[in-house]
Parts: structure tokens; C-alpha cells; sequence
């Protein structure tokens, strides 16, 4: 009997690969891994309202486990999380940037020192609740295209999914529900979570505060060059962001369209939207997990935007100019670039720079 050990998260995605791997007849163990704790960190979650605290997620993947009749072992990554992960997402965010912590999460913590934690059980394979599927150790989109996770693994190292399982990669998130109602699972009905990876859904200008102080300058309509408004710190907002801009008493339709960190200032567009646009950047600190080096190809820039096709110009190891057949919105610094041959995801960079018509776009 092969052993392989699962993620157990509290969520209802793990609490179905591990019923799932049982049913089909490995001995299943599970593993929680802690990465987060506000009290050390300096925050008050209870000052956040409905958010379900690490321990409430241990005690909810100890109920499945004992449901199932496997063991459930614990971890604790708080340390490594705020090395590796934490510390790069406000670095970033300082440059003006917006990072994505939950790819280095998974680089760094859940396929790197949860897999070799997981491996000192002797297991055979490790396991998790992600929405993807793999083919000798490639990496492959989920059957459910709206779930799909492959654009937040692919930083993870070549190799590392050798012995990997996805068992909810061929289900739709209604048929992991749906299982989990019918097994009885006492979690079938918990919400997924969202927002920062471990950390949660939090109001995010207030959680950044405890870490970054505010830096406020002005708010610039892009065409007219006029101050419309201040902001509070250009590491709260993003380009193409609509929402909580901070310009007050005017109910045009606007967008963060550009940033300009050395001046500290935000730039919006009233309306038009063409200022969004751009039609090739530049990757940096590429990371493939496949063979493939395709000219041609498709990529995403961002977690539920649609592919884009384009063509990859490879500047050295590290650099790739991407062109964009067609065009593509809020491209921003600090984002991956996902890239995938049909439904392979061959693995990503970091967007460094955009362009459009041959212009570098002012973004930082």
C-alpha cells in the first residue's frame, strides 16, 4: 500500500483529496501546516470581523481527519513564511509594485519545505487540494477552468511535482461540494477561503498599515495633468484598481492608469480606458518547470484574466520579452506572466517592464 501524505488546510478541496486518496486505497496521513499568527505579527484579527483564525482551521481538518480515521500531524512554518514570502510581498509593495505572495508561498513553502516535511512520514506521494492536474511530473490545467490554480504554481521548482497528486483536479468545484455533502464531511459547507495566502481576507490598506507607514501625495488625471485627489501610499493600489481610488465627489468611472514612485504620485483615466492597454513587457526571474521553450504560445497576466496569445523573444536565462498578438489590460509590475502551450503550464516570469507602441509605460 503506497502512503502518501495530504495538505490539510480546514478547507473543503483538501478535506475531499484526502477522502478521495483513502477511497482509492493509499494509506493517508495528514499534515497542517501553520504559517501565519497575529499576535506575534503585531495584529488583531479579531478587529477584522468574520475571519476564521488558524486554530478554528486546525480543529476544522482534525474533524475531517478523524471522519476518515487518519492520523492529522501539525507543522509550524511561521518563521520561514516571514523570511521567504512575507518580507518579499512589503519589499515589493514599497517599490510600488504588487506582488503576488501566493506564488512564493507555494514555491517556498508548500513545494519546498511542507513537501520534505511531508516526505519524513515516508510517503510515497505528497498531496494537496489545488485545482491542476499532472502528467509525468508536467503541469496541466484543472477540469474546471474557473478553479483552475496552475497560474499560482508556476514558480514552483522543476521536479518537485514528480510525486505529486492532485486528486480534485478532474472535478469541478460543484462536484467537490457535492462529494463532500454526500460523505458527510464536516466541512462541506465552509466557504473558501480568500486573500492573502494563510493570512486571509482582511480590509487590505488597514492590514498593510500595521507594517508600511502611509505616505500620501497626489492623485493626477492623467490627460489633464490635474490633481483630482491624495492618496494614501502608492503601495495601496494597483493599475487597472476602480474601486476605493480615493477621489471623492466624483462619480465618473476612473482607474489607476500609472505610478510615479520617485515623485509619489497616482495617476487615473476618466473614462477611457485605452490608457490601460499596452502590447509587450519584459519577464524577469523566469522560472520554467517544463522542457519547452515555445516562441509562440499563450499567457496570463493575471489569476482570472483570459490567455492572451503572443510571441516570446528570449533576451538570456532570466529575461523574456513578451509581444502581445493582439492587446492586453492592466499588464502591472511585480505580476506574473504565466505561460502555457495549450493546456501546460510551462511556468512564469515577473512582469518588469511595459510597453506599448514602442514606449516604456511610466507604471513605476
Amino acid at each position: 500500500m503506497k502512503t502518501v501524505v495530504v495538505g490539510m488546510s480546514g478547507g473543503v478541496d483538501s478535506a475531499v483529496s484526502a477522502y478521495l486518496l483513502k477511497k482509492d486505497g493509499y494509506n493517508v496521513i495528514g499534515l497542517f501546516m501553520r504559517n501565519w499568527d497575529s499576535s506575534i505579527n503585531g495584529e488583531d484579527y479579531h478587529n477584522e470581523g468574520d475571519i476564521c483564525p488558524q486554530e478554528v482551521d486546525y480543529n476544522d481538518a482534525k474533524n475531517v481527519c478523524d471522519m476518515l480515521k487518519i492520523p492529522l500531524y501539525r507543522v509550524d512554518f511561521i518563521k520561514e513564511y516571514w523570511d521567504y514570502v512575507f518580507k518579499y510581498f512589503l519589499d515589493e509593495l514599497k517599490k510600488g509594485r504588487t506582488p503576488n505572495p501566493d506564488m512564493l508561498c507555494n514555491k517556498y513553502i508548500k513545494f519546498d519545505l511542507f513537501k520534505k516535511e511531508a516526505l519524513k512520514y515516508e510517503a510515497d506521494y505528497v498531496a494537496t487540494g489545488h485545482y491542476a492536474k499532472t502528467k509525468e511530473g508536467k503541469l496541466y490545467r484543472a477540469k474546471d477552468q474557473n478553479k483552475d490554480q496552475t497560474y499560482f504554481l508556476a514558480d514552483i521548482k522543476k521536479g518537485v511535482l514528480d510525486n505529486v497528486l492532485f486528486p480534485v483536479g478532474d472535478l469541478t468545484k460543484e462536484e467537490v461540494r457535492e462529494i463532500a455533502v454526500k460523505e458527510n464531511l464536516a466541512v462541506a459547507r465552509k466557504k473558501d477561503s480568500t486573500g492573502i495566502c494563510f493570512i486571509g481576507e482582511r480590509n487590505f490598506q488597514k492590514f498593510i498599515h500595521n507594517y508600511l507607514k502611509e505616505n500620501p501625495g497626489d492623485i493626477i488625471d492623467v490627460k489633464t495633468k490635474e490633481v483630482v485627489g491624495r492618496h494614501t501610499g502608492l503601495m495601496n493600489y494597483t493599475i487597472g484598481q476602480r474601486r476605493n481610488v480615493g477621489i471623492s465627489g466624483n462619480l465618473e468611472k476612473h482607474f489607476v492608469c500609472g505610478k510615479d514612485v520617485k515623485n509619489n504620485i497616482l495617476y487615473v483615466t476618466f473614462g477611457d480606458e485605452e490608457y490601460l492597454y499596452s502590447d509587450e513587457c519584459i519577464l524577469e526571474n523566469v522560472n520554467f518547470i517544463s522542457d519547452e521553450r515555445p516562441t509562440k504560445c499563450t499567457i496570463k497576466f493575471r489569476y482570472r484574466s483570459e490567455d492572451v496569445p503572443a510571441e516570446l523573444v528570449y533576451l538570456d536565462d532570466n529575461n523574456i520579452l513578451v509581444k502581445y498578438r493582439g492587446r492586453a489590460k492592466s499588464v502591472t509590475p511585480g505580476q506574473a506572466g504565466v505561460i502555457y502551450l495549450g493546456d501546460e503550464c510551462l511556468g512564469c516570469g515577473f512582469i518588469k517592464e511595459v510597453y506599448k507602441n514602442g514606449e516604456k509605460l511610466w507604471y513605476l
